[in-house]
């Protein structure tokens, strides 16, 4: 039996050193180098060319070395009927919450107000509001979701969840479905996305949403590129609609050099960096799952392809 690693970005040595360390009768093989197609028996992938997927007559699951799944499921070729498994946790929360925390208070202490004075060597300060006047809205309460939610809570912000189910968080006031949206944004000042992408959640980053936000307000997108209409937001922030947005997904990544958001005074690009997977982290949870499937158990974060997450 052979377990595949198929990545466009990420090393595969430290996953052939885990998986030498868990199961030492298993070969290993990184992509484009499939060895014999026939004897791969587990896939562990991260944006994988499109169509390497194909063609592999005994593959038993596709193991996600992160949680979203979006740019596995849009390859053509994946095969239909081997399940697909996604990180549930793996160490991601914590960064998650960290890099939203940052943006929340970026945008609170008026910190791009400074750094712009410190160019021009201007002592000036700004009156700010307290944290409990910064009402903050987290689109999405997965495991993710609630996580950053309760983290940012804790700082003493009124805190906002929605999400298409309601999901009870504890310290957070609950939102749901397309009649909880509005309200959900009328209160929010900083709406952070950790939506998956799917069909339902595509685009959902609009003009429409950003109106139904109070004016100020403040946009920070850590779910997927793909939920952003990029024309959309740059309207809102030359019209004053928002007045500000801090990026770390993108529909194109990485982000190509000539995209308006590199140079408009309004956002603060990061390259995907808000929660990056680390094999330490995450390999005991993928040998877990490989583990349940040889013995023939369902695996922890089974991707549902209908609602794509």
């Amino acid at each position: 039996m052979t377990i595949l690693f198929c990545s466009d970005s990420e090393p595969a040595e430290p996953w052939r050193l885990a998986c030498a360390r868990a199961f030492p009768d298993m070969a290993f093989c990184a992509w484009p180098d499939t060895g014999s197609r026939d004897a791969i028996r587990y896939a562990l992938v991260w944006r994988q060319p499109p169509g390497s997927l194909a063609r592999l007559p005994n593959l038993k699951a596709i193991l996600v070395l992160g949680a979203g799944v979006d740019s596995v499921l849009s390859d053509p070729e994946l095969p239909a009927d081997v399940p697909v498994v996604r990180l549930v946790d793996a160490g991601l929360p914590g960064p998650m919450a960290e890099y939203a925390l940052y943006a929340v208070l970026h945008f609170q202490r008026r910190m791009a107000d400074y750094f712009e004075q410190q160019r021009t060597a201007v002592w000036r300060r700004h009156d700010e509001l307290l944290a409990r006047r910064w009402p903050v809205g987290v689109m999405g309460l997965g495991v993710i979701g609630a996580f950053v939610a309760q983290r940012i809570a804790a700082q003493g912000y009124p805190v906002a969840g929605w999400s298409r189910s309601g999901k009870s968080v504890e310290g957070v006031e609950v939102f749901a479905g397309a009649t909880g949206f509005d309200p959900f944004l009328a209160r929010t000042r900083v709406l952070l996305n950790v939506l998956p992408l799917t069909l339902d959640t595509r685009g959902i980053l609009n003009s429409r949403t950003f109106t139904a936000m109070p004016r100020g307000g403040y946009v920070v997108n850590i779910g997927r590129g793909g939920h952003m209409v990029d024309a959309d937001l740059i309207a809102a922030l030359d019209s004053g609609q928002l007045a500000g947005a801090m990026l770390d997904v993108f529909e194109q990544e990485p982000l190509p050099a000539m995209h308006p958001f590199w140079r408009h005074p309004k956002v603060i690009v990061t390259p995907h960096v808000a929660a990056p997977t680390l094999a330490s982290e995450s390999e005991a949870q993928v040998i877990d799952n490989i583990r349940r499937l040889e013995r023939g158990e369902p695996p922890l974060g089974l991707v549902d392809r209908d609602r794509g997450y």
